[in-house]
């Protein structure tokens, strides 16, 4: 592993967390994986050699419990999921190079192996510890067997994981007041001997390692805590018979804990595609094993996206066992943000999703979902799907900004010339906007910002709509046809570099963009430095990319959905009465205030017109993503056609922006210039009656009073 800007010469492994064969996938699911395959795609647009591979992940108790429930196999229920998402994933374009599992006999023996190394390097020994006994049923409930209180939050929790409050990692033993999932029978504690992982020997090694870890804040951030409270050492094998045997001497039949074998996964897929390809096209051992190759000294560049409700296993337990066993240690975690529904969590109890099999057969292309899940909000932010937004970013974006440049384009090109448009080369101005366009994507890939590869097209899009507008090819053609023929072999070339740039966000798309440029082979198999080249090939004639969604279809999508949530919620009992509003006892408490505080009616607002504070709350990784700055504006005038719109220049330090605010009807227009005014900058653009704009000027109340600065705070200065 290098640290050096990608592409490098070490090879790159990019992993995604396994899916669990438990049940059907959503498109909650599905922004892993697709940012997973937008992210290796890019590593290899840049020439960087790469595997991107996965698998399912098949054992542990879940799986053991719900086999049961359907008579039958956990084997033969695993992996009949496990062959439903090998067939859906190729489906949105998701190209892994290998999606094996962890039964296999490959994983199955490379785990075993690891785990032996471990063993023999001292970092394995046995204690007795506390496990949950169901008396009645006489057996041991591991895992998801068992669910009680949590000992750190007291939240409820499961054997394993307080999935429902702090979020932390459980031993055996842990959870309190345990109950039996299979028969609802309180459990006692039992002593057995079991192997643990000495991962408290690490610590000094996994603070290292998070100081050099890249990728998204929150796995960096978050792991620290537990190494700060005092790594405990972690137990690594089950009382049950699903899963893969513990090596060698194994008395009490005890099988290894599913976080054991699931990320050594990542490992033997990767070996099974170099068994598949030839070690000369790639070779695992070379990205995976310090040692193993002179060439590569440290191993590859191992880059894992993940859920963010795993970042524990993959920032301590994972990185403990690579450096245990001499294998190399990840260069980048990207762990992405939840996906809710028009505002609310997934609820699959509830059918209050939007499943992957479900936008498929609405007949929706893969692409737009693609770019909607890879754009919208940074990887590690929550991202909130609803068909309306789905609607206005494919509408706005794909079809009113990428789309209508490509079309009118090529359609233009197509019939003023028999193939490409002659002319010696690109103008100085178009060359070098490509070559932004493709610096801002390497840039991306740098800073593991799916959203800024995304950005990085649209933006050279909108240029070419306004380059092509500015130049009006259409009133040249005839009396300056050199000139027309200029243009326009300007706009096929910045729309060969669209092709490029965006086939990892648009894979299927783009292979049908480049067919139409008429250029040789496949566009998955060119690098950034055939966005460089001028087009050559014979123009096809031109369809449009993508499909408008109209406001009826949309309609059509939310009575469905709302009709499925109803049936589901009447089938599984209404929700709680009241559950949004289970917290005030809690609020009243915590809101109590001073008498001074409670009485003092002094101020003129009337409080019952104030919002009441969310519950709802932002992390400081998530604050950490807005880029809120002090502006100047420094012009202000009316947009036409725009009642309440004003088009401002804001001086941002650095740059002058152009953002379109809703002040017309609230401010003296002629009084702005000069005010210093607080703009979120990181703002997605929007385009407003023709105008451009590229922020966000924050105001409070109906009355729009622009939020300032009390002391000199200059343009530019961020606000924290």
């Amino acid at each position: 592993m290098s640290h050096d800007d990608f592409p490098t010469d070490d090879p790159a492994v990019v992993t995604c967390g396994l899916p669990y064969a438990n049940g059907d996938l959503h498109i909650g699911h599905l922004r892993t994986y697709v940012g997973g395959d937008v992210y290796s795609r890019a590593l290899e647009r840049l020439g960087q050699e790469t595997a991107f591979v996965s698998g399912s992940d098949m054992h542990g108790t879940p799986v053991a419990v719900n086999a049961e429930q359907e008579g039958v196999s956990p084997e033969a229920f695993a992996l009949d999921w496990h062959e439903r998402y090998a067939a859906t994933f190729p489906k949105f374009n998701v190209e892994f190079d290998n999606y094996g599992h962890t039964h296999d006999e490959t994983n199955t023996a490379v785990t075993q192996e690891l785990v032996r190394d471990l063993e023999d390097a001292g970092h394995v020994y046995e204690k007795e510890i506390m496990v949950a006994y169901d008396p009645v049923d006489d057996q041991y409930l591991p895992d998801r067997y068992v669910e009680g209180t949590c000992p750190y939050c007291g939240a409820h929790a499961r054997g394993d994981e307080c999935d429902e409050g702090c979020q932390r990692h459980l031993e055996p033993g842990e959870v309190e007041d345990p109950e039996s999932t299979i028969t609802g029978n309180p459990a006692e504690y039992r002593e057995r001997t079991h192997k643990f992982f000495a991962v408290s020997e690490f610590s000094e090694y996994l603070s290292g390692f998070l100081d050099r870890l890249e990728g998204t804040s929150n796995a960096r951030n978050q792991p620290r805590e537990w190494i700060e409270q005092g790594l405990q050492d972690w137990c690594i094998t089950r009382d049950m018979d699903w899963g893969i045997d513990y090596p060698g001497d194994n008395p009490q039949d005890l099988v290894l804990y599913v976080w054991v074998d699931a990320p050594i996964e990542y490992i033997s897929s990767t070996k099974q595609y170099s068994e598949r390809v030839g070690a000369d096209a790639f070779d695992w051992e070379a990205a995976w094993r310090e040692g193993a190759s002179d060439a590569h000294p440290e191993g590859g560049e191992i880059v894992h996206v993940i859920g963010r409700d795993i970042i524990q296993h993959h920032t301590i337990f994972w990185p403990a066992m690579l450096e245990a066993t001499g294998h190399a240690e990840p260069r980048a975690v990207m762990a992405s943000g939840f996906v809710t529904l028009g505002g609310k969590g997934f609820s699959t109890s509830r059918d209050r999703a939007v499943w992957a099999d479900e936008y498929l057969d609405e007949g929706f292309h893969p692409d737009p979902l693609r770019y909607y899940l890879a754009t919208n909000g940074g990887f590690q932010q929550d991202v909130d799907f609803s068909w309306e937004k789905f609607r206005d970013r494919v509408n706005t974006e794909l079809v009113g900004t990428v789309g209508n440049f490509l079309y009118r384009s090529l359609l233009f090109a197509h019939r003023n010339y028999d193939d490409a448009p002659i002319a010696e080369e690109t103008s100085d101005e178009v060359q070098d906007r490509i070559e932004e366009a493709i610096a801002d994507v390497e840039a991306a890939v740098n800073d593991y910002s799916v959203r800024a590869l995304g950005d990085a097209v649209t933006d050279l899009a909108r240029f070419g709509n306004e380059y092509i507008q500015r130049n009006e090819p259409w009133k040249l053609v005839d009396e300056e046809p050199d000139e027309a023929a200029r243009v326009i072999y300007d706009c096929v070339a910045i729309a060969k570099a669209i092709a490029v740039l965006f086939e990892p966000i648009a894979p299927e798309k783009c292979e049908r963009l480049w067919a139409q440029l008429g250029e040789d082979g496949s566009v998955h198999d060119v690098t950034v430095a055939a966005a460089r080249e001028g087009p050559a090939g014979d123009l096809a004639e031109p369809t449009e990319l993508f499909e408008q969604i109209e406001d009826e279809r949309v309609e059509a999508l939310n009575e469905k959905l709302e009709s499925r949530v109803a049936e589901a919620e009447a089938a599984d009992g209404d929700e709680s009465e009241g559950d949004e509003d289970a917290s005030t006892d809690e609020d009243a408490t915590d809101g109590d205030a001073t008498d001074g505080d409670a009485t003092d009616t002094t101020d003129d607002t009337d409080m019952t017109d104030i919002e009441p504070l969310s519950d709802d709350r932002v992390s400081f990784d998530d604050f950490q993503e807005l880029d809120i700055r002090v502006g100047r504006i420094d012009e202000a005038e009316g947009i036409e056609g725009a009642d309440d719109l004003l088009k401002l220049r804001v001086d941002l330090g650095a740059k002058t922006r152009t953002i379109v605010a809703g002040l017309k009807q609230l401010h003296d227009v002629d009084d702005l210039p000069g005010t210093k005014v607080v703009v979120l900058a990181n703002m997605e653009k929007a385009e407003l009656f023709g105008v451009e704009s590229n922020g966000m000027v924050l105001a409070a109340g109906d009355e729009a009073d622009l939020l300032t600065t009390y002391e000199d705070a200059g343009p530019g200065t961020k606000v924290k």
